[in-house]
């Protein structure tokens, strides 16, 4: 695997390649991260991995400060998993040039998080372009967990008519349904028991709505979710995937925020 700390050396020496995967990061990998990776490494042509905490995704400080950072057990999973290359870049390689996309965002960015983390999405777009504009892959994986962000970054792509392929992931969980993420390594044993339990009742919750056994009531199922030990619920909303509005029929996901002690947790299914 080859590491790269600066845009133009790793520039010129992908310069010939055109068939280049591209994985983006914030470190602190995972088994979903591997899954990901895994994907890219079994299709065609070169996997890039990147790892950049960016602090401009980030509306809290003490949240950006507390993010897990873990760089020795990083490259010793992707030296693993056969990564070509790796690019982790100061804040200077990635913000100190001009961009030529304008960053789009538009009304889906203000629903879900982007209602409870203002800039956020703003800084992901931002990130993400410009190490677009830097690697120029083919395709460009993201998981299905972070679902907004990942059609936001969809829909930037086609604005600009960036020739890149969007890949989605599928979302990967453990045995008590719990979606691989970083910040679940913010979480002691007490504080995942009761993410196991929430989880249980957010299934059953969805199981009922489609049965219509129940009606969709957020005061109510948030009441129940912080009675089981949720510091606080942003959100808990029924999503339709195409229109990304209030479905209409049975086919849904449901999106939750959640704060677990100090831990901000998302997910959809």
């Amino acid at each position: 695997m080859k590491l790269f700390t600066n845009k133009k050396k790793l520039q010129a020496d992908i310069r010939n390649i055109n068939n280049i995967s591209f994985v983006p990061t914030m470190g602190a990998l995972h088994k979903g991260h591997e899954s990901i990776i895994s994907k890219s490494i079994k299709g065609s042509g070169k996997t890039l991995v990147s790892i950049f905490v960016n602090p401009k995704q980030f509306n809290n400080k003490r949240d950006l400060n507390s993010y897990p950072r873990n760089n020795k057990n990083d490259i010793k999973i992707l030296k693993k998993l056969k990564v070509n290359y790796l690019y982790k870049p100061s804040y200077g390689d990635i913000y100190k040039f001009r961009t030529k996309n304008k960053i789009h965002l538009d009304k889906f960015s203000k629903e879900l998080c982007g209602k409870f983390r203002k800039g956020h999405f703003k800084g992901v777009i931002d990130v993400v372009n410009r190490l677009l504009e830097i690697i120029k892959p083919k395709k460009i994986l993201l998981g299905n967990k972070d679902f907004q962000q990942l059609c936001l970054i969809k829909k930037h792509i086609k604005k600009n008519k960036i020739k890149t392929k969007v890949i989605s992931c599928v979302t990967i969980r453990d045995n008590n349904f719990i979606a691989y993420s970083s910040r679940l390594k913010k979480l002691n044993n007490y504080q995942k028991t009761k993410l196991i339990k929430i989880l249980k009742v957010l299934k059953k919750y969805k199981k009922d709505l489609i049965s219509k056994k129940q009606i969709y009531n957020f005061n109510k199922i948030k009441k129940e979710i912080i009675s089981l030990g949720a510091k606080k619920v942003d959100y808990i909303k029924l999503i339709d995937l195409k229109t990304l509005k209030r479905p209409r029929k049975n086919k849904f996901n449901l999106f939750y925020a959640i704060n677990i002690g100090n831990v901000r947790l998302i997910d959809n299914f």
